[in-house]
Parts: C-alpha cells; structure tokens; sequence
C-alpha cells in the first residue's frame, strides 16, 4: 500500500480488492448475527486483509468483537447518515491493511464501545482479557462534563500514557482520526478547521514520530484541503495535468530496470506518487515544477546488500546527484525508516529521485510500529536489548517518547502540557549525540548544550557551567549537530541554580520546565546573564542592568538578585541574617566591604567600591556594615570566588591557553563568558573558586602573561536593588 496516494480522499486499500462501500456494510451490519460457522460478512474484508499479513490468525475473537460492537452500537448513527458500527469496521480494516495483529484488530472494533455505549471495561476485560481493555481504556476520550475545558489535552496525555506502555493504543487512534478527517465533511467549517489543527499540530507529528507513513501522508491531505482550499486545488490541478502516458519517470523507471536487469539483481521498480503535500512543498523550494517532481523510483530488493548493489549500478551507469545521497540503512531515522536516498540524471537530463529498500524496510517504512506485529509477544521480549538510552533501542518506547512522559509530569496544568506538547512535536527532526561514557542522547534539531545537560543529568544540570563538543570547549548555548560528542561540565557546588538566559537557549521541554521550575522556587537566586554563559553560578557575571534612577523605579518590583555564595567569612551587623557575597563584583579579602539587606531578610555583601552600592544609598538603601571573619583580612575555610575580566586580542588556542592558566593556579573555573570578537578584541569573564585570596594578585599576574591578554582586571558590573 502506498503512503503517498495521489488521491487524499482515496481509502486505504490492497490494489487488489474493491473500494469497500462502507454504506452497504452499515445495511449488512443491521440485519443481525450470522450463524456461527462464518463471520458476519460486514467484516469480511476486515479478515481478508488482515489473513494476508497473518494467514494463521484466528478469526474467532474477531467476530466475537465484531457481535459486541454491532449490538452495542446498534440503532447510534453517524452524523453522516451511516449507521455508527461503519467507523469501528473502517478503523479496524485500515490497521488490517498496515499489517495490525488480531489483539489491536479486537481492540479497534471496541475502541468507541466503553465511550458511547453501556458496556463497561470490566465487561470487556472479562471477555477479551487485559490487553484488549488497556487498549480500548488508552483510546477513550474522558469526559467534558468531568474535565471540562481542559478534556482535551488531558485526553491525549492520557493516551501518550498509554501509548508509553502499549505503542498500540496510538496506532487505533491514528486510524480512528484518519476515518474522522475522511468523513469531516459532514461538520461544520469551523469544526473542520478545529480538528485539522489539532491534527495537524499533535496526530501527524504523531504518525511521523511512530514511523507510520501511510496514515502520516494521508492526513497530511486531508489537513491540506481543509486549512488551505486554495492551495490544494492548485496542487491538485498541477497533479492532473501532470498525468499521462508519456510521464519522464516512465521512461527513466524503464531505463533502471534494464540495468538492474543486464546486472543480474533481481528488483522490483515502481513509480511512486507523491501525494499533495510532498507536491506542494516541492513547488514551494523549487518555484517551478519539473517532470519528474511529481513522483520518485522506489527500488525494492531482497537484502540490505542488494540495496548497496543497485546504488552502485545506479551511480555508475547514471550521472548521480551525490548531494541527495543519504544512507538511512546504516544510520536508521529515529522513527525506524531505513532507506537508501538518492537521485541520478537520466535521458533527456531529467532528474529522478530514487528510493533503495528492502521488501521488509518498505513495510516498515509504511506502517511503522504496526509493522511490529505484537511488539510485546514472548518472542518479542526475548530478543537481546541494547543500551537503553540509544534512541533506537526500544522501538515500543523510543526515547522521544520516554522524554516526552517525563517532562509531562512536570505539566501538571493542562494548557501548559497541551501548549508544550504542540511546541514540542513541532521539532520534527531528531538528532544523537554521544556521550564521553559511550552512551547517546536523543535531541531534537537545534538543541543546544543546556538540553544536552538536562537529558543527561536531570535536576544535576542545574550546576552545569560549560561542556566540551567535540573534544574543545564551548559554551552551554551552543547548538548540537548530529553525531557530535559532548562531555557536559558541572560544578562542585551544588548550590548553584540555572539562569534565565538559559531559557534562551533550551530547545527541549524537560530542560525549560526543569529551568523555569527552579528560578519560580529560587526568586532571590536567579541571575540573569549573558547569552553565551556557560553557567547559572549565583558568583556568575550578569549584563549591564539599568542606570541608576531606571532601577530605583524598579525598586519595589520582585525582581531577581544576583547574590552569590554563602558567605561563611563574613559577619554582618545583622548577626541572624544570612549572608551572601554579591555576584556583581564578587569580594575578595582584603577588600573593604559593605552590606545591604535583600529580599528575604538576606544580607548581600558587596566591595565598597562596587556602583551597586551607590544606586543602593541612591534609593534610600541602609548599609548593613560588614567585615571579614578574622584581623587578616582572610576567609575561615572555604577559600575565596571572584569574578575576572580577561581582555584580549583575538587568535587560535586563546581560550585554551587562559584556561590552562588558570588551572595551573589551582583555581576552579565555575563559570566562563567569551562574548562575540569586536574588532579582532575578545572579552573573557571568568568567576573563579580559589583555595586562598592570597593566590589572587599571581592569578592575575599568569592570565596578562598569555599571548594576546593585555588586561585582567575584577569585575564590576551593576547590580538590581535586591
């Protein structure tokens, strides 16, 4: 069957069956049970497909599902004018042409009779066992008079539950909405456009995550025609007057199967059509459409060798197009696809894309996880598991889907699940990186190193302060590609939060709830810093804040503060209150000090010359006085952190070397800033941990003597009115 049909209204069918006449099935539905030797003829095209995938199904639960369904829903009728027991016998002979086993087959007949009828899912578990009713409970819709506004979205986290344990309870509801958006046109307009949004954003993405093309492409159609009439008529239009007998791909599919042919490989060549939208999108890239856009070569062989066998004949007595070569056989999609891509010239300088599979891949390809049969048979869990955080590990629990299940925990409120979940299937591309310990993480395209920290480390990233890609340094805003290796930094204090500008930078939903989560429980700790931060250290360097009278305005506003460490070598004349050192100008000793009370009844240190202190007095601030814990100026125990401003000439290994220098005075690196080069200049801010003050004056004195730095300096930037 193919998933990309030139009709989107056409039913998915075998070629060589009739079209079904789902209204006559709803005539033979109503006249009552059958004898007992036969099936109800209303499903026999249901058991004809589903005996060609599996010729030694037993049909007898099948037809004991099919009598509950019909006498359940007897006398309900669709809004169409079809007798209802029509959309469970559709629904169910879709999943039979992907190749669906007799429990999902069983599950599909029932999957509305909980929902819209008397019968209760204890009746159905006592009849057809548990995993029919976790199958049919996974797909009913909860109630609008329990739920209200917000039935939706809890309905589908409900089944994306579901699916978590069952992949099959998704596979009956795609098909159920691919029924729907068949027979939509009975709704009111502004219903149809409410149902093909929702399955645009959430059950196509859905289709595609899952690998089921077939289901995917027809949706696709079918949402193109509602939300874009115009254009699909278009393409439609552009699709007819394309046909004929003398189409260029006919002349270039004969050519390959002559050289497959004197090649001794035996293959199977088709023309496939693209269906509307795949045309569309084409059109929309190339602006005018060629011959042969309206349709590519699908190869179909026997081994996974045969498939590199014909890409060499093909490149070889063809002009290949390599930039369209790709190898999803050695390197499957994260949805299970694997395929040979490419694309060769042929008579007449036509370009023809082509497609390399096996018979098996092609199944795959089509149907997706339905193609796994019962993935949860003895057989099935039998079979050696690798990895678990490898993407494709688990096919009924891919990691896209494990990470979608954790942060929707997170969700608790239903708009922010439903408006998370539809930001996060919009990320319709997938990239693995590697980790240093041999493992893999699953990310979306254009993740950066912040969702890299959270996959890997949970509510641990929190304390993340850089990573090395590729064996070199970067900082946690840079973006990952595909097969990168990332060793993700953290730092050995755990108190240290996550920044606001992380949020900038965090693709994924698991690391913007985990972010947004920590700075609502931490007000007084967030600190807001620059882009390219490697770290939310509380000591870290923030941005420029407002001129003075700009923040005495701002005085009374909850506003974060960038306060830094405890301070556990300081006391204040304030001698219950907590202290911290302020992460604007991070003092050191001997530096004179002065305090401020903040919100919370916290005090914050800064050094006397800090312009924070100004703006505080400036707005009617009391100091809080404040000194060092001994007469030598130096810190109890936990040594001393600053923050420095290294200034530099651009050039190659410069953040290594300083790094280097750094670490050769025993100072730990808690966080690192290195802004965008200004003419051939580079500023670097560190915040340092060092075991002594003293050690500070020969830090500063090693980061001039690197090549380049012509000066190191303490920061002090300009801090909020806390």
């Amino acid at each position: 069957m193919s998933a990309e049909a030139a009709d989107p209204g056409a039913p998915l069918r075998r070629r060589s069956r009739p079209r079904i006449d789902l209204r006559r099935l709803g005539r033979v539905a109503l006249l009552g049970p059958v004898s007992r030797d036969r099936l109800p003829d209303a499903i026999g095209h249901v058991a004809e497909a589903h005996r060609a995938h599996h010729p030694d199904a037993d049909l007898t639960i099948l037809r004991r599902a099919y009598v509950l369904a019909e006498s359940s829903h007897r006398g309900q009728m669709r809004k169409s004018g079809e007798p209802y027991i029509t959309h469970p016998l559709a629904v169910t002979l879709i999943l039979a042409e992907l190749g669906a086993e007799t429990t999902t087959l069983t599950a599909s007949l029932l999957h509305d009779t909980v929902e819209d009828t008397e019968v209760t899912l204890d009746q159905v578990r006592e009849q057809f066992g548990d995993e029919v009713c976790y199958l049919v409970d996974g797909v009913t819709k909860l109630e609008k008079v329990d739920y209200g506004a917000a039935a939706e979205p809890e309905t589908f986290r409900k089944m994306l539950v579901a699916t978590g344990n069952d992949v099959r309870v998704m596979s009956i509801k795609l098909a159920d909405r691919l029924h729907n958006m068949r027979t939509l046109g009975v709704m009111r307009p502004e219903k149809q456009a409410r149902i093909a949004k929702v399955t645009r954003d959430v059950l196509i993405p859905l289709a595609e995550r899952l690998g089921v093309q077939a289901l995917k492409t027809e949706l696709e159609d079918l949402v193109f025609a509602i939300l874009h009439p115009e254009e699909y008529e278009h393409t439609r239009a552009l699709i007819a007057a394309a046909a004929g007998p003398d189409a260029p791909l006919d002349t270039i599919a004969d050519s390959v199967r002559g050289t497959l042919r004197d090649a001794g490989i035996s293959a199977e060549v088709l023309i496939r059509p693209r269906h509307f939208v795949s045309v569309h999108r084409v059109r929309r890239k190339r602006g005018e459409l060629r011959g042969t856009d309206f349709g590519r070569l699908l190869v179909l062989v026997t081994e996974d060798a045969d498939c590199y066998a014909v890409l060499g004949e093909l490149h070889t007595c063809f002009t290949p197009v390599i930039s369209e070569f790709k190898d999803f056989i050695a390197a499957p999609k994260f949805n299970l696809y694997q395929s040979l891509h490419t694309a060769v010239v042929g008579p007449g300088g036509a370009v023809a894309e082509v497609l390399i599979r096996t018979h098996r891949m092609h199944k795959v390809a089509e149907a997706g996880v339905v193609a796994l049969g019962n993935p949860y048979a003895q057989d099935h869990a039998a079979a050696p598991q690798t990895e678990p955080s490898d993407e494709r590990a688990d096919p009924t629990r891919p990691g896209w889907l494990s990470r979608l299940l954790d942060w929707q925990e997170s969700a608790t409120d239903p708009d922010t699940f439903w408006t998370t979940l539809r930001a996060d299937l919009a990320q319709d591309r997938e990239i693995t990186v590697f980790r240093t310990d041999g493992g893999t993480l699953g990310l979306p395209a254009g993740a950066s190193c912040v969702d890299a920290a959270y996959a890997q480390y949970g509510d641990r990233a929190h304390t993340s302060i850089g990573a090395r890609v590729n064996g070199r340094l970067a900082t946690l805003s840079t973006v990952l590609s595909d097969g990168d290796t990332v060793q993700l930094l953290l730092a050995q204090d755990t108190a240290s939060g996550p920044s606001p500008d992380w949020l900038d930078h965090a693709r994924t939903p698991a690391a913007r709830i985990a972010i947004t989560g920590w700075l609502s429980d931490h007000p007084d700790e967030a600190k807001p810093t620059p882009s390219t931060m490697t770290s939310a250290d509380p000591g870290g360097p923030g941005p420029a804040e407002p001129a003075a009278p700009e923040r005495a305005a701002q005085a009374t506003a909850p506003a974060r503060t960038r306060s830094g460490p405890r301070a556990t070598g300081v006391v204040v004349d304030r001698p219950d209150a907590p202290v911290r050192l302020a992460g604007c100008c991070t003092p050191v000793p001997p530096d004179e000090l002065t305090g401020f009370v903040v919100r919370g009844g916290a005090v914050t240190v800064h050094r006397r010359e800090c312009p924070a202190v100004a703006a505080m007095q400036e707005i009617g601030r009391a100091p809080v006085g404040a000194r060092w814990a001994d007469a030598g100026g130096r810190e109890s125990d936990a040594g001393c952190r600053v923050t420095l401003v290294a200034e530099s000439f651009g050039r190659p290994r410069l953040l290594a070397d300083l790094t280097e220098a750094i670490a050769t005075a025993e100072a730990a690196i808690v966080s690192a800033t290195v802004e965008p080069p200004s003419e051939q200049r580079v500023r670097h801010t560190y915040t340092l941990q060092l075991p002594d003050a003293a050690g500070l004056p020969a830090l500063m004195r090693a980061m001039r003597e690197v090549a380049g730095v012509y000066d190191v300096s303490r920061a002090q930037h300009p801090a909020p009115a806390g």
